[in-house]
């Protein structure tokens, strides 16, 4: 694999807990799950890999609408720590991919956020440990709003191609 090239950032959606469910694991380090918020760790880790279970949760912490979040996997295996945020990371690498979730019979529709546990992206598999949470906002806009923009960018494109084609 390679790389995620996407940038994603979290917030709160509004005042109340952040709460996470335990939705997988691939990995064979042991690693469990922390939370940033507004750059201030909380404290609360939990969820490893190893002994949760599908649709285990833990409320990860307190926060106000609009707080900046940034969720991390501690491998204990390895002793190191990989943020949502890649310019947290160590090795300047994104250590994940988040997507919606449209939620299920265990876990409820949230953001899901899986991460690559190995130093400088290993395999980039990002399905080392998955989460899903709730009272969560991601900046990254849905591949339909993708497509939207790139067409008007490229109508933009075109209308100045066409304006410039008329003046010479």
């Amino acid at each position: 694999g390679s790389q995620n090239p996407t940038t994603y950032s979290f917030t709160a959606a509004r005042t109340g807990d952040i709460t996470a469910w335990f939705t997988g694991t691939t990995a064979s380090y042991t690693e469990s799950l922390g939370l940033l918020i507004n750059g201030v760790a909380t404290g609360i880790t939990g969820l490893n890999n190893k002994t949760s279970a599908y649709g285990d949760k833990l409320v990860l912490g307190h926060a106000n609408a609009g707080d900046s979040l940034v969720f991390f996997t501690h491998v204990a295996t390895t002793n190191r720590t990989y943020y949502s945020d890649k310019a947290r990371n160590a090795d300047g690498v994104n250590h994940i991919f988040s997507a919606n979730y449209a939620g299920d019979a265990r876990v409820p529709a949230g953001i899901f956020v899986a991460f690559e546990d190995l130093w400088n992206g290993g395999d980039f598999n990002y399905f080392d440990e998955t989460f899903v949470f709730a009272n969560v906002t991601s900046s990254v806009p849905e591949p339909a709003s993708w497509a939207m923009m790139i067409a008007g960018i490229a109508m933009v494109g075109l209308a100045r191609r066409r304006r410039q084609i008329s003046v010479a």
